[in-house]
């Protein structure tokens, strides 16, 4: 359980992770789609999740630079525990069992 907190804890990692799983893959389009997210949290959790290989960056060599986000297979490894985490959620908010 703490290996799997230390890598998605916090309150921006899941909602990233959610975002790109929608299919936002640039930074501006992960922070328009995540309300109160500053770019430098957007920018250090980005970092977190590279390095611990859920999601790569990809540097397009254009003019300008421009600069993707892509989810690894590893990170698609997390779709049960978050739609795990989801059906509690939802069970919790209606008062539990």
């Amino acid at each position: 359980v703490q290996d799997t907190l230390q890598v998605i804890s916090g309150k921006w990692k899941l909602p990233i992770l959610m975002s790109m799983f929608a299919g936002k893959s640039r930074f501006r389009d992960i922070l328009r789609n995540i309300p109160n997210i500053t770019t430098r949290v957007l920018s250090k959790e980005l970092k977190d999740l590279e390095t611990n290989k859920l999601i790569i960056r990809i540097v397009h060599d254009s003019y300008p630079v421009s600069i993707e986000y892509k989810l690894t297979t590893y990170s698609f490894t997390l779709t049960s525990v978050v739609d795990e985490m989801i059906k509690w959620g939802k069970q919790h908010s209606k008062g539990g069992l």
